[in-house]
């Protein structure tokens, strides 16, 4: 799916999107999130579960519950996802899996590889949820896929 990040984690920020574009000041029912999508309904409530635990998301049981960004859309990016599923190591792990390779000790690839690797990670801080949520709905209306249509009322929620 990506050669960035884990499944897990693509799927974590295809879903969170989906939120964010759907119902961004509000909770939403899972099943009302992953329908209409390809988004597997088991595998998006682990992810959703790990989420609310490392307070992106939070979660409402009962009548207009679900789950609900912790924080505006705008004050989420790719890169707060990417550490809580994938950890953000990885981005500073050498490209040909050296150990010691650093600025002092570098691999024969590291001046190439350094301009990629802070590129990679200035885009995972300055894409934030809500422009990924924009992304998303643009493209949905080029292919010509409706917009789903959320039944569910929602319970207040606080976000900061």
């Amino acid at each position: 799916m990506s050669m960035i990040y884990s499944n897990a984690c693509a799927y974590a920020i295809r879903a969170m999107c989906r939120l964010a574009m759907l119902r961004p000041d509000g909770y939403v029912l899972l099943d009302e999130l992953c329908e209409g999508s390809d988004l597997p309904r088991h595998f998006v409530a682990k992810i959703f579960q790990d989420l609310v635990r490392k307070g992106l998301l939070t979660s409402a049981k009962g009548r207009g519950g679900g789950f609900a960004l912790s924080r505006k859309a705008s004050k989420i990016t790719l890169y707060d996802i990417v550490s809580v599923i994938d950890g953000v190591e990885q981005l500073d792990h050498c490209v040909v899996g050296m150990a010691q390779c650093d600025e002092k000790q570098p691999c024969p690839q590291h001046d190439e590889f350094q301009p990629i690797r802070n590129q990679l990670k200035s885009y995972l801080m300055q894409t934030t949820l809500e422009k990924m949520a924009e992304t998303l709905k643009e493209k949905m209306r080029i292919l010509g896929e409706p917009l789903p249509v959320l039944q569910s009322k929602s319970k207040p929620v606080s976000i900061d």
